[in-house]
Formats: structure tokens, C-alpha cells, sequence
């Protein structure tokens, strides 16, 4: 596979190189260091998208995320950090809605064409929604911002942990408290209903 053979023959650590990349603004610096890692990039969107083409180019469209990410980011691990980012790239892709299967809703496979339930559903769950929303401005700040962090804006915990500051052990936890009581918060408000 010559696509992913590493090339560079540049000694500095990957520290050094990230140092100097974020000093000079240089791609050269980001591209000798990602060129040690495409193998192990390549592999993780293999695993996930199971066509070599398609990861040939998320390879490629990582390297350009990572131009962006890594100017906004502090990161002592470089390998790992770059694991994390290649793995969640590949499941938002995956989560796409052009990756989304639809099919045509048949009236004839149901006992009435009557779409009444459909509706029905839809209401509940945006009464649902209003209750979420109600009891995201319960929580406590840690919580409500680690829980807004990770689910609405599909941040890692490492991620969390460099945005707010928090150790990793307390976004997990305040991730982890905070759906408990938004549980909670929700089953009381549909109680009292």
C-alpha cells in the first residue's frame, strides 16, 4: 500500500513538530508529523467505513480538519488525540443524513392509512423536548455545560476536558449526573401532566 508508506525522515518528536507548526504557522511542520500517523488513520476509517477508497479520503479530509483543529487545541498525546479525532470523524460521516436509508411509507402494509399515530408521536415528542429543555435549566453549570458539550455540540470528553478546563474523571461524571437528573427532572414533569 504505498498510499500510506511514511516517507519523512525527520527526527524531531511530535511534540517538537507541533511546537513549531503552531509557532510558524507551517504546514510542512503538521504534514511531517501526520505522514508518521496516515497508516494508523487509514486504519480506523477502514474499520468504520470498510472501503479503501472512501478512507483514502477521509485520510485526506482528516489532515485538512486537523490544519484547523490542532491550531485550537492543547495536546500531550498526539497519537492518541489524533486516534479520537479519526474515530469520531468516521462516525459523523457514518451519521450523515446522505448515509441515512430511507424507504417509501406504503399505506397498503398498515390496518388503516390513517396517519393519526404518526402525529401523535410527534407531539409527545415535542412535549417531550419542552420538558428537556426545561429541566436542562435545572441543572447545575458543570452539568449543564458538559451534558450541552457532549450531546448537542458531539464533543469527546477529552475534548470537554480542554474546553472547560474540568479533569476528564469530572466531565464524565458531571455527563453521567447530569442525564440522571435530567431523567428525573422529565419523568416528574410528565408525572404531574
Amino acid at each position: 500500500m504505498t498510499f500510506i508508506t511514511n516517507i519523512s525522515t525527520d527526527q524531531q518528536s511530535d511534540k517538537e513538530l507541533m511546537a513549531a507548526f503552531k509557532t510558524h504557522d507551517d504546514i510542512k511542520y503538521l504534514s511531517v508529523l501526520y505522514q508518521r500517523y496516515m497508516d494508523l488513520v487509514f486504519g480506523v476509517c477502514l474499520k468504520y467505513f470498510k472501503d479503501a477508497e472512501r478512507s483514502k479520503d477521509a485520510v485526506m479530509d482528516i489532515f485538512e480538519e486537523l490544519n484547523t483543529k490542532l491550531k485550537l487545541h492543547e495536546v500531550d498525546n498526539f497519537k492518541g488525540w489524533l486516534h479520537v479525532l479519526a474515530r469520531n470523524y468516521c462516525l459523523m460521516q457514518l451519521r450523515s443524513p446522505r448515509n441515512l436509508k430511507t424507504s417509501e411509507w406504503n399505506a397498503d402494509f398498515m390496518q388503516s392509512a390513517e396517519v393519526t399515530h404518526l402525529q401523535n408521536e410527534a407531539f409527545e415528542k415535542e412535549t417531550s423536548f419542552k420538558y428537556l429543555e426545561a429541566c436542562m435549566e435545572t441543572l447545575p453549570a458543570d452539568q449543564k455545560q458538559s451534558i450541552e458539550l457532549f450531546y448537542l455540540q458531539k464533543k469527546c470528553y477529552n475534548e470537554i476536558a480542554v474546553i472547560t478546563g474540568f479533569e476528564w474523571n469530572k466531565v464524565r461524571s458531571f455527563i453521567q449526573n447530569g442525564k440522571r437528573n435530567l431523567k428525573l427532572c422529565v419523568e416528574a414533569k410528565q408525572a404531574d401532566d
